[in-house]
């Protein structure tokens, strides 16, 4: 009697093929459920802000600070959604421009809302109503900012096919040119995590936070170098070895998330940065000139 070929046929073999496309979508559908439930509960939040009861501003921290948390749940989804296309060799054009669609509401509308409503929108009463008024129209404005140049962003990412830094680093290596727009809702999400999702009450942690905003819409827009995780090669058994680093740095996210989140954040905004200083400074800095010899 002949056994059965324990070999998959191969149209279970195309089926398959076809099923493990859908993978990656379904981390970017569960990004852009995050995006959707950060809406709902930033104006779920602004709803409780406006209310008079004592512990109007304690329930509306409450929706603002799970608003920072589906953002930073969403990075973690766009993350994966790339690595496993990448891993699994299934990238496709379908899914770069759901990922580009997901990132514009999860990354650019999502927390733009949630910054406007969090640091301007619920600012006490008791200010004065002129500087108020103000507050919450540039406010808009510069959430607006952050919304226009995150939208840019993605579009120069899907029309440049080799984009190149304005600071190149080390030959071989992965960057982002300009903040990627997930690092920028990280950034904004990171604080309001960091204080809970108690709103801003006074006018010049207002005013703070509109600089912050700013300079986040700036970073995506400009042509300086982020590192890329895109540049770890999981195939290489050298990789190995950043599990060392990723297993405590996982540990403190869950124990101290407030602030570790809040530090990452920051450190990879300011990296941005150093990075074009420190490129700035080595070609102003003139080339050591080797000491002519002297002739007898």
């Amino acid at each position: 009697m002949e056994l059965p070929s324990r070999r998959m046929s191969d149209g279970q073999s195309r089926r398959l093929r076809k099923g493990m496309y859908i993978l990656p979508s379904l981390f970017t559908t569960a990004n852009l459920a995050a995006g959707f439930y950060a809406i709902t509960q930033t104006a779920l939040g602004a709803v409780y802000a406006r209310g008079v009861d004592p512990g109007a501003l304690d329930r509306a921290a409450v929706h603002f600070n799970y608003a920072a948390v589906a953002i930073g749940f969403a990075v973690f989804f766009d993350g994966m959604d790339g690595a496993i296309a990448r891993l699994t060799h299934t990238t496709s054009e379908f899914g770069k421009e759901l990922d580009s669609l997901a990132d514009v509401v999860t990354f650019g509308v999502a927390p733009g809302i949630l910054a406007w409503m969090w640091g301007f929108f619920c600012l006490p009463t008791t200010l004065d109503a002129e500087m108020r008024g103000k507050l919450i129209e540039f406010g808009a404005t510069v959430a607006f900012a952050f919304l226009t140049a995150g939208a840019c962003r993605l579009a120069r990412f899907n029309i440049q096919l080799n984009p190149q830094p304005k600071n190149p680093g080390l030959p071989g290596r992965k960057y982002f040119v300009g903040l990627p727009i997930p690092g920028g809702a990280g950034c904004l999400a990171a604080v309001v995590h960091l204080c809970l999702g108690n709103p801003v009450q006074v006018w010049w942690q207002a005013i703070a936070w509109m600089v912050y905003i700013f300079g986040c819409a700036f970073l995506m827009v400009s042509t300086w170098r982020f590192w890329s995780a895109k540049s770890i090669d999981f195939h290489n058994r050298q990789a190995s070895r950043l599990f060392v680093v990723f297993a405590p740095m996982l540990a403190a996210i869950w124990y101290f998330h407030r602030y570790v989140l809040f530090v990452l954040a920051v450190t990879y905004m300011l990296s941005g940065i150093f990075f074009r200083l420190a490129y700035a400074f080595r070609r102003s800095t003139p080339p050591a000139v080797p000491p002519q010899e002297v002739l007898g």
